[in-house]
């Protein structure tokens, strides 16, 4: 499976999962929260910062 082909993959569930209504209730009380806010950003970051370096690792590969 392509890299692409996985990423269209999750992004299409991420999508798919932001529009459940316990999510979109969960966020809520998480932007009515300061506390809880910052940790998610800071979660957040987190993750998209592993998934870079994940990123770049396979990228790098196909291109050696």
């Amino acid at each position: 499976m392509s890299a692409i082909r996985i990423a269209v993959t999750v992004v299409s569930a991420a999508v798919a999962a932001s529009r459940h209504p316990v999510v979109k209730a969960g966020m809520r009380a998480v932007v009515n929260n300061p506390k809880a806010r910052d940790t998610a950003l800071a979660v957040t970051r987190g993750a998209a910062y592993k998934a870079g370096v994940v990123a770049r690792m396979i990228v790098g590969q196909r291109l050696r």
